[in-house]
């Protein structure tokens, strides 16, 4: 049972990472129509900028100014230069976009430089959030943070058979994050006169347009707050896991296999997917289970999440919760 528990826990704070850094990019991709090649870029920008902040001002403040700066600078990027390859199609907005992804990587690498940062979290997320503790013949408790002193040290007594499984407080951040994020989102598109106009933006432009509403600055802003997510989920990602100048290519491809599999432009489907993903991947590697001699279920999890999109597109072209195309 805590095996099962543990490896559920992990596997839902990892999918709800993949949702972080999949909800700008769900979001840009069904208000505007860009599927932005760089949207790993601003979540890598977002880490490097948090650390440097963080330096300074501390944890808390990075994750505030960060996907602020970042969003600005996503907002410049489609004023001075998205913009005026958005009315020539899909292809060329994707080759600006894979262009900005090396800009990006050439100047972390030449700020920050090659090697791996220690963006370390605050000391109040240093711990575990809470540990469960299964004492044979006893059952399993939950203690918030961590368990008294002795406790856990007496594993070592085969005798008593007691077993700590801590969950680290940045993941716990993580879970908490994903799900403001997903509230925040769904409200602004639901219940204010913002999220009106840019679901009205989204089948009826011209209309839009027509009743006064400047549609060019809402899709800069639109933009600005998809890559600000991404670098909210980069503070986050990056104090949890590594900083480097490879997270970017890492999580890339997992963000457009979240996209796909849950269907292009459906937030709602993003979720489920990252949830679905994240829930396999981490399964599959916690399994010591021999599929063929010499080759384990462990060993082919980087692959499942790739091999589960193919037989998406196979199966259910449109995604989870997509639409189908007319």
């Amino acid at each position: 049972m805590e095996f099962f528990l543990t490896t559920a826990l992990n596997g839902l704070s990892y999918g709800l990472m993949l949702f972080m850094l999949s909800a700008g990019l769900t979001l840009t991709f069904s208000m505007m129509g860009v599927l932005n090649f760089a949207h790993a870029s601003f979540y890598m920008l977002g880490a490097y900028l948090g650390f440097s902040i963080a330096q300074s001002w501390g944890f808390w403040a990075a994750l505030v100014l960060a996907p602020l700066a970042v969003g600005v600078l996503g907002a410049l990027f489609e004023r001075l230069c998205l913009r005026r390859v958005h009315a020539l199609g899909h292809v060329p907005e994707l080759l600006v976009t894979f262009g900005l992804s090396y800009i990006v990587l050439e100047i972390v690498q030449l700020v920050w430089g090659r090697s791996a940062l220690d963006f370390s979290p605050p000391a109040s997320l240093q711990g575990p959030a809470f540990t469960l503790v299964h004492r044979a013949g006893e059952g399993l408790d939950f203690v918030w943070g961590a368990p008294p002193d002795g406790v856990c040290s007496s594993l070592a007594d085969a005798a008593l058979r007691v077993s700590c499984s801590p969950f680290p407080a940045t993941r716990a951040l993580m879970v908490v994050v994903a799900l403001l994020m997903l509230a925040l989102i769904a409200a602004l598109l639901t219940r204010t006169r913002t999220g009106l106009v840019v679901r009205a933006a989204l089948t009826h432009p011209e209309m839009v347009n027509s009743l006064g509403h400047d549609l060019p600055r809402l899709y800069m802003l639109l933009f600005g707050a998809g890559t600000a997510l991404a670098a909210v989920a980069g503070v986050v990602g990056g104090s949890t896991y590594l900083t480097e100048p490879a997270m970017a290519a890492s999580m890339g491809a997992m963000v457009f296999v979240v996209v796909v599999v849950g269907g292009l432009g459906s937030l709602g489907g993003a979720f489920a997917a990252s949830l679905l993903i994240g829930l396999l991947q981490t399964a599959a590697a916690a399994a010591d289970v021999s599929v063929v001699p010499g080759v384990t279920l462990a060993r082919l999890a980087p692959a499942l999440p790739f091999v589960l999109m193919l037989l998406m597109l196979v199966i259910r072209p449109q995604g989870l919760l997509g639409r189908p195309s007319a």
